[in-house]
């Protein structure tokens, strides 16, 4: 036994770095490792794809090498940066900026994706702990079932945020720096302001995804505006998230009457379109790519078409401006398929005008909706008056005219918003001097869809907000006597011969507590049926429907304050 020391054993001093590390910033590891992985596929999809292409090709004029710089300048071109195409007939370089929109659909949704995934490990308790909404439900979940040792450490979406943000750029800073070297190159100014924008927005959208996409958020941003702007817009009955489902519909039906306009046009144009098609190539290959770069653009021929149904129209090189008064295409362009939907040159026609109608049902729908949610979100505390709440003669939860119309406005400005920015992505040069643009003027379009949209949203807003406040108010008016119950939420105790209980009642809202005669069933189905049931306080609770555990389970002797 003399000659038996007795060691300490230590733990690796790299392992308790990385341990207080990971302890410190849980998420940030996931974080870089989902945006470098998220970074990579898009690259290895573009990569995948023009390398097939340029082994198909009957003519393949470059190695792997060029194949392999115009797949990084693609893949750059999708975050939104413009090209510089260097080997020009003039030798000036030339830019090229049209991205292709359904190109972009790939590097957003795998940021999405991966700071979604990094946010929410996939057991919920990170999710819950650090979204503030849960966190309390969480804490006590864990007690409960004594896992809380167990429970890995909560996910900052700070620290997940900036890890998929950091590991997507460390993969994008080398693949501009190689793209830089081919005759298709990225635009360093344009790829320094576009890839980081559309990572930190992805991303940022995946991480508040994750947390259940809280409006918290959304009003510490809007903090900024004057207290009066801010309580129109956010609280409590012109929620912002009314309005900007509202605008996301109108925005949706103007692109989707564009995606109308566009079909339509090429079934009228097929003869020249179907010549432009076999005219640009012959072998498989070719025609497979041009298939291919048609389908890329489609979105983008979509918002082109909204904007000529809005009035601006679009813009084919300097001084060629297309819009449904007069169409005048520019002679020198090439036998592009989706260009043969153009409309032909000349006067418009009232076959032209007839596309007003895409905007114009864009503004009903975003009336619709906003009279939707005028009438369909519960006001708690409504109180008649001439500037908020309910006014007189609204049924509960109605919104008043003037919330309704200022309601519409906001959804008006941000569907004009946009439709600005879909159309700044839609178009962009394709060279210099004659080329230097293509497609809507952003500015014009969001202008023009704001006036097309507001003006009858307004109008049908209001009616139809009138229309269904009276049917909200002859249904509240039935209910008052003999409120909606649901089934299963009473608790029932016994005191003085009497049975009391509390039930969620669902119209109008918030709950109350309700006395019962005997044998009445408090808070069960036959509660409605208790001529004895009369209403005995309130309890407050923001929507109606607050979990047991945050009420008595025995019901006081006195009537519960509110508060």
């Amino acid at each position: 036994m003399a000659g038996v020391t007795q060691t300490t054993a230590r733990p690796d001093p790299l392992t308790l770095l990385r341990d207080r590390w990971r302890d410190r910033s849980p998420g940030l590891g996931a974080g870089l490792l989902g945006g470098a992985v998220a970074g990579v596929l898009g690259l290895a999809s573009c990569a995948a794809l023009v390398t097939l292409l340029w082994i198909s090709s009957p003519y393949p004029d470059s190695g792997p090498e060029g194949a392999l710089h115009v797949a990084a300048s693609l893949w750059v071109l999708a975050h939104g940066a413009e090209l510089v195409r260097a080997d020009t007939l003039a030798g000036v370089p030339a830019p090229m900026g049209v991205t292709p929109l359904l190109l972009v659909l790939l590097p957003v949704w795998l940021l999405h994706r991966a700071a979604r995934d990094a946010t929410d490990p996939g057991d919920g308790v990170g999710l819950a702990v650090g979204s503030g909404v849960g966190a309390g439900a969480a804490a006590r979940l864990a007690g409960e079932s004594g896992l809380r040792d167990a429970a890995p450490p909560p996910v900052s979406s700070r620290f997940a945020w900036v890890g998929v943000v950091t590991g997507y750029l460390s993969v994008a800073a080398p693949v501009v720096v190689y793209a830089s070297g081919g005759e298709l190159r990225p635009s360093l100014w344009w790829t320094a302001l576009c890839l980081p924008l559309v990572a930190m927005g992805a991303a940022g959208a995946g991480v508040w995804t994750a947390f259940g996409r809280p409006g918290g958020p959304v009003g510490r941003a809007l903090r900024v505006l004057p207290r009066d702007l801010r309580e129109l817009m956010v609280e409590p009955d012109a929620r912002l998230g009314a309005a900007t489902r509202a605008a996301g519909a109108g925005a949706a039906v103007l692109v989707g009457g564009g995606a109308l306009l566009v079909a339509v046009s090429l079934v009228w144009h097929g003869a020249a379109a179907q010549d432009a098609f076999l005219r640009l190539t012959e072998g498989w290959s070719g025609r497979f790519a041009v298939l291919l770069l048609c389908l890329a653009l489609v979105p983008n021929a979509a918002v082109w078409a909204a904007v000529y149904a809005l009035g601006p129209g679009f813009v084919l090189g300097a001084g060629h401006v297309v819009h449904p008064f007069s169409s005048a295409p520019a002679p020198l362009l090439p036998p592009f398929p989706l260009l043969a939907a153009v409309p032909d040159a000349g006067p418009g026609t009232p076959l032209h005008w007839a596309a007003g109608s895409v905007p114009l049902v864009a503004g009903v729908v975003v009336g619709w909706f906003t009279a939707r949610a005028a009438t369909g979100a519960p006001v708690a505390g409504a109180a008649a008056g001439p500037e908020g709440g309910a006014g007189a003669g609204d049924g509960a939860g109605v919104w008043s005219w003037r919330r309704t119309v200022w309601a519409a406005v906001v959804a008006a400005v941000l569907c004009g918003g946009l439709v600005a920015l879909l159309a700044a992505f839609a178009g962009g040069p394709l060279g210099s001097a004659g080329l230097a643009r293509f497609g809507p003027v952003w500015w014009q379009a969001g202008g023009a869809a704001l006036a097309w949209v507001v003006v009858p949203a307004v109008p049908v807003a209001l009616v139809v907000r009138g229309w269904r406040g009276r049917g909200a108010a002859s249904r509240e008016a039935a209910g008052a006597s003999v409120p909606e119950v649901a089934p299963e939420s009473g608790k029932a105790a016994e005191e003085g011969g009497r049975r009391w209980g509390w039930a969620s009642v669902r119209v109008p809202s918030p709950g109350r507590w309700w006395k019962r005669g005997e044998g009445g069933d408090a808070g069960g189905a036959g509660a409605a049926e208790d001529e004895d049931a009369v209403p005995y306080g309130l309890y407050d609770d923001e929507d109606g429907d607050a979990p047991y555990d945050l009420l008595p389970a025995d019901p006081p002797a006195e009537p519960p304050s509110r508060g």
